[in-house]
């Protein structure tokens, strides 16, 4: 199978590691990008810190508390300029008073709502403006929802319980807002997620040589690891790490029935192109 530069680059960007590994990677998974992936990680090629998404999309959340509900929405903008422009902080500023008095569950209720403020500060900015995610939570009975956002407006999570512990519901919020957990429980991690890190766990563990028995130990263990990690109630607490999550709930007779983390522009891939590219289309 013929590989492309492109692809190469693609994985690259994604890995860290060198052109000639990338391309042998690719080679051998038939141009899967996942898998060529995945074998970089079991080689143990992968460097420690991934270079970050190059997520383009910036603008703000805000979050709208009622007695009855909190709403978290995100607007996004196409640069960060536009973002601290007085007009986008007066619209955003009305999305989250609107939301304050009137629950929504549908972004697409929300721009509707907002057709034409939206359309007329596109026109007065130069830029394209999005009401991209909204998620709104109830109150339980008795219950409370803990909310953090960043200084920066950029980051966000709320957190609901079955307990009236307003503090204990904004630690639970600062502890998503800073783990992003990628489920609950175990029970909530997905299960292709699951498979592929023990496949990798699975792989390194080949590596060492040692025999079946102690390579499956070795397995089990980086997966309990990885579990402990990646799901909130078993992840260690950011102010007392001895503590568990589960634990505080514990301590506390409460449980989590839902959460939510949002980040801007997460999940939003723009086509990177150089000077070059940019300046030729320019002159198309």
């Amino acid at each position: 199978m013929s590989i492309t530069a492109n692809q190469v680059k693609e994985l690259r960007d994604m890995s860290g590691v060198g052109m000639m590994e990338c391309k042998k990677a690719l080679v051998e998974t038939g141009g899967d990008i996942n898998k060529a992936l995945d074998l970089l990680r079991a080689n143990s090629s992968l460097k420690a810190e991934k270079k970050a998404s190059r997520v383009a999309a910036e603008g703000e959340l805000k979050i709208s508390i009622n007695s009855e509900y909190v709403s978290l929405i995100e607007i996004n903008s196409e640069t960060d300029f536009a973002a601290k422009d007085e007009q986008f902080k007066t619209f955003t500023s009305d999305v989250a008073k609107y939301l304050e008095s009137t629950k929504v569950y549908s972004v697409d209720d929300l721009n509707e709502q907002f057709l034409k403020e939206r359309h007329a500060l596109i026109q007065s900015i130069g830029e394209n403006i999005q009401l991209r995610r909204l998620k709104t939570l109830d109150v339980a009975v008795g219950g409370s929802i803990g909310t953090y956002i960043h200084s920066d407006g950029k980051l966000a999570a709320l957190v609901s319980i079955d307990t009236d512990n307003q503090e204990l519901a904004k630690d639970l919020a600062m502890q998503v807002s800073a783990t992003n957990p990628s489920g609950l429980t175990s029970e909530d991690i997905d299960s292709e997620m699951l498979a592929r890190e023990r496949a990798i766990y699975s792989a390194q563990a080949e590596e060492s040589g040692k025999d079946k028995a102690i390579m499956e130990k070795m397995v089990e263990g980086k997966v309990r690891r990885f579990l402990s990690e990646v799901t909130l109630v078993t992840q260690g607490f950011v102010k007392n790490p001895e503590l568990t999550i589960q634990e505080l709930l514990d301590e506390n007779n409460a449980s989590v029935i839902e959460y939510v983390r949002f980040k801007i522009g997460e999940g939003i891939e723009i086509e990177n192109k150089d000077f070059a590219t940019e300046v030729a289309e320019q002159l198309k």
